[in-house]
């Protein structure tokens, strides 16, 4: 779902003197939400769209700059099926093509000299606002991209890594470990409304990280931008180790593969999807694209006159974006960063402002003047939930919404926990100053959304409650 939540856009749109929206997402990871909203932001009353970002990692920064630039590519040197691919083998996927690894060392040559130089960062993407990192944190992402820019596959073994955390997570399970991934498929996410995921998709991705095999080709090359690190204990003392410590459970296909626009593709038979969530990402993907560009909904392709569907495995793109050819995938993959101007293939991003914020500014936002009553919309994960207090509601807009993250779709949760955390954010929320816009049912909901109260409201619900 768009972070442009109705209850929040219907009050906007009766208030002409609120000429911006300002988003605060905190612990995003995917970057799933900014795409959307950027993406869609046509379909609504146009005012300028200000996203503050907070992440735990900044690996997480890094790699929402990596989509966000892959998807403002200009369809003039990348197709729009290409473009796809190659958004969901980095999104989601252990091992990537070549091509696709050709395609990311590339971009942080141009990442590298945007953290580094402020002035050349602002002429080619100056939709971006880097100033509120420190020297540490943006010399530390030009860590993270020569990291990313290095051949070496060797440096990051996520194969290995994939194998050692799965050893660990199932234990004497380990051994009938597709008992187990069928289990966790069909009990629990089938079970909470992710029925499209095939069992196959999902073996696969539970076995070696490769949610996303959309082209046939080889998948050799270690995806770097899933590596991250983190403070473990080793005999010689604590240690910052690299390595994957992300999802191995729950899947990549729940951020794009079990909701779409197209209510075609969630066509059964026989209780069995016709399409799977692969499907559905490629296609959410792609539409998403294609309205960042053209300012349009997406739409199928029309049947032909023999009556099948053109392009109805692979989604191409329709007339208002250029299709992905041969001729086109061979330009874009000759293309070095020697030989090209960055500031001539990014589509502009007009009325949008992305800041990317230190993570300790998760604990005092409100000491700063600038973010008093500022958000209309403010996101946390469910592993960012604990930040939310009550100084929240200081830098909360007059009927702002939250939106908090439920754990629905945490395979590794047993049931009471996942009803008992509904009740926790619910707590949460209220200490904070907001009050709930619909009952939480957590096998229905995978976000709770709360609404703030104006002081008098909350004062006024206060003493009715004393009566």
């Amino acid at each position: 779902m768009s972070l442009g939540l109705h209850t929040t856009l219907q009050h906007l749109s009766t208030c002409d003197d609120i000429p911006e929206l300002n988003i605060l997402l905190v612990g995003c990871g995917d970057g799933r939400h900014l795409l959307k909203t950027i993406c869609q932001a046509r379909r609504w009353p146009q005012r300028r769209l200000n996203f503050y970002i907070i992440e735990s990692d900044l690996e997480l920064l890094a790699r929402q700059l990596l989509f966000l630039t892959l998807a403002l590519e200009n369809p003039e040197q990348m197709g729009l099926q290409e473009k796809c691919e190659m958004f969901l083998e980095m999104f989601g996927n252990s091992m990537v093509r070549s091509k696709t690894a050709a395609y990311l060392q590339d971009q942080c040559a141009l990442f590298i000299k945007c953290v580094t130089d402020p002035e050349y960062q602002q002429s080619v993407l100056p939709f971006l606002n880097m100033t509120s990192l420190k020297f540490k944190e943006k010399d530390e992402l030009e860590y993270i991209f020569k990291f990313w820019q290095t051949p070496e596959p060797k440096l990051f073994p996520i194969d290995r890594y994939w194998d050692v955390k799965n050893r660990q997570f199932l234990g004497k399970r380990y051994d009938s470990r597709r008992g187990a991934y069928d289990w966790d498929l069909n009990m629990k996410l089938h079970d909470r409304g992710a029925a499209m995921i095939a069992a196959t998709d999902y073996n696969r991705w539970r076995e070696k990280g490769v949610a996303f095999m959309i082209r046939e080709g080889i998948y050799d090359v270690p995806n770097k931008t899933l590596a991250s690190h983190m403070t473990v204990t080793h005999r010689c003392g604590k240690v910052r180790a690299r390595g994957y410590w992300g999802d191995i459970t729950t899947s990549p296909y729940i951020a794009y593969g079990i909701e779409t626009e197209e209510k075609g593709l969630l066509k059964s038979a026989n209780g069995v999807y016709t399409k799977t969530a692969q499907n559905l990402s490629q296609y959410n993907i792609t539409s998403m694209f294609h309205e960042l560009v053209a300012g349009q909904k997406y739409s199928l392709p029309t049947p032909n006159e023999n009556g099948s569907e053109e392009g109805a495995s692979t989604f191409p793109s329709n007339g208002s974006v250029a299709q992905t050819t041969i001729q086109e995938e061979e330009e874009s993959s000759e293309r070095t960063n020697g030989d090209l101007d960055h500031e001539k293939y990014y589509h502009k991003l007009d009325n949008v402002v992305i800041h990317l914020l230190p993570l300790s500014w998760v604990h005092d936002l409100h000491h700063r003047s600038k973010f008093l009553k500022l958000f209309n919309i403010i996101y946390f994960s469910c592993s960012m939930v604990h930040h939310l207090t009550p100084d929240y509601k200081l830098i909360s807009a007059r009927k702002a919404t939250l939106i908090l993250e439920l754990t629905k779709f945490m395979v590794d949760l047993h049931v009471d926990k996942i009803k008992s955390y509904v009740t926790i954010v619910a707590k949460v929320a209220k200490e904070a100053g907001f009050a709930a816009t619909e009952n939480i049912d957590w096998k229905r909901d995978h976000i709770a959304t709360f609404e703030r109260l104006d002081d008098g409201e909350e004062d006024q619900k206060r003493i009715v409650k004393g009566l």
